[in-house]
């Protein structure tokens, strides 16, 4: 028996980012788990996108898109808009679909894998920045919404966790990365895909109850190194 034996667990853009390491323990741990690639529409399709998803009690809100780094003047509207595309607007449409229907039921959780980015804000990343914090000021507003009726809604804001998308193998093991490692990292190290995905994991079981509303950085303290 594991920890999530008889739960049901949808998890979004499971390809990317931190969806593949969460959906392997989540396997493990016994849950029965329901997966979606690619982006989560955030428009008119988004009905559709979700129609045959089992009713879940735990929803993994793992949105993930490229930087689209640059200076704060020369942000082009289409990345802008692309980022709030594909990662704010369609947290707003997963929590206003599921969370009203696990307070129904009494009980629910929802993660949302976010960035530790806006904690602390990165020259060159504004609009990137920009987009992770609006996803975690949602989920501290909508945290304390739901809390009453036994649901919970947190995030996890994690920054230098192996990925495919920020943080892949080619990346991290270059001497340039590994010194900017050294100086800006106080564990000095990558954290390994399943550490993130433990806490994650946490997040969505019945041991975080009397947690809601929170942003809990994940970043070998970089986020409050300042």
């Amino acid at each position: 028996m594991g920890r999530f034996s008889g739960k049901s667990v949808f998890i979004t853009q499971v390809t990317d980012y931190m969806g593949t390491p969460i959906e392997q323990l989540m396997l493990a741990e016994g849950a029965k788990v329901t997966t979606r690639e690619g982006y989560v529409p955030g428009d008119e399709r988004f009905a559709d996108y979700i129609a045959d998803v089992p009713e879940p009690d735990i929803v993994i809100a793992n949105l993930a898109h490229s930087p689209c780094n640059g200076p704060a003047g020369d942000i082009r509207d289409e990345d802008w808009f692309a980022l709030f595309d594909t990662m704010v607007h369609p947290l707003m449409k997963l929590v206003r679909h599921f969370a009203p229907r696990m307070a129904n039921r009494g009980a629910g959780k929802i993660v949302a894998i976010t960035s530790a980015a806006p904690l602390r804000g990165i020259p060159g990343f504004s609009a990137y920045c920009a987009a992770r914090g609006a996803q975690n000021a949602f989920i501290r507003a909508a945290g304390l919404e739901f809390a009453p009726a036994n649901v919970q809604i947190n995030a996890v804001a994690q920054n230098y966790v192996s990925n495919p998308v920020y943080y892949p193998d080619e990346l991290v093991a270059t001497e340039r990365f590994q010194k900017h490692l050294q100086r800006n990292v106080p564990v000095g190290r990558i954290a390994r895909a399943e550490e993130s995905a433990e806490l994650a994991l946490f997040l969505a079981s019945d041991k975080s109850d009397f947690i809601v509303g929170q942003i809990v950085p994940f970043a070998g303290g970089w986020a409050t190194n300042t």
